[in-house]
């Protein structure tokens, strides 16, 4: 890990502005002085490895950032960072693919934090027929196969109102991580092209969810998703990963996934 040529407190006093938090804030919820605090962050205190990453932790500090903030102040790294394929994450990777395989005959996926594809289940593949073989490539960034023109973007009906969900969703995510890849990400599909918001109000879809409008063919499927993250976790790849889970928002989108699911499993 390479951490770059700001010193420790200058990083703490970023994320605590980022957290929109004043000195006496973050003082208060790590339960030490102001004065401390101040010194810490001008570099006239040097902070322990215990006060670092009690620090962090009110700060709400990603473990990714976390790693930076600890080889700044000149400790080494606390939080691995494996690949999923690692043994030593095998239960977690083996609790993913069960949510992802019992979610079916609906679609699942599992993302990195730069909505990089991890996995899916049998069901996603389908849904991806007739995108530009190029945004298949690996690493598969979802959020871009399904908003770009040569994607997915012409085929959803709502692209408008979707498009906007996803880019505030996107937004709040990288305010929360300050992630880089996330900002350019950003910033890339705020040029797609996008059509005219409709005068769709929220009780035209049932008063509960934005879903998905997908075409499919001749079928118009209708989607809304629920997130899955791990709960407490000490590895960067598993803090980072979230499970995306896809329900029918109406029965005619579920018969068409569960015949579909039916002729996949018979071929």
């Amino acid at each position: 890990m390479r951490a770059n040529q700001k010193p420790v407190g200058e990083h703490l006093r970023e994320w605590r502005m980022r957290r929109r938090m004043s000195q006496m804030d973050l003082a208060l919820e790590a339960e030490i002085s102001t004065r401390h605090l101040s010194f810490v962050e001008t570099g006239r205190a040097q902070p322990s490895r215990d006060m670092v990453l009690h620090l962090a932790d009110q700060l709400e500090i990603p473990l990714r950032e976390r790693n930076v903030i600890l080889v700044a102040a000149g400790f080494a790294p606390v939080f691995p960072q494996r690949p999923l394929d690692d043994p030593r994450l095998a239960a977690a990777r083996k609790a993913v693919d069960v949510i992802l395989k019992a979610h079916e005959p609906y679609p699942a996926l599992a993302v990195d934090l730069r909505w990089n594809l991890v996995a899916a289940n049998a069901v996603v593949a389908p849904l991806m027929a007739g995108v530009d073989p190029a945004l298949l490539e690996p690493p598969l960034n979802v959020v871009r196969l399904s908003l770009h023109p040569r994607g997915l973007g012409p085929r959803i009906v709502n692209l408008a109102e979707w498009h906007a969900h996803i880019v505030e969703r996107l937004r709040r995510q990288a305010e929360l991580t300050a992630d880089p890849g996330l900002i350019a990400l950003i910033e890339e599909i705020r040029g797609y092209p996008v059509p005219p918001a409709s005068d769709r109000r929220l009780e035209d879809y049932g008063d509960v969810v934005i879903p998905l409008q997908l075409m499919v063919g001749d079928d118009l499927l209708s989607l809304f998703t629920t997130t899955t993250v791990f709960g407490t976790p000490v590895d960067v790849t598993l803090a980072e990963l979230t499970l995306e889970t896809f329900f029918p928002a109406d029965p005619a989108t579920a018969a068409f996934l569960r015949n579909a699911h039916a002729a996949q499993a018979t071929v």
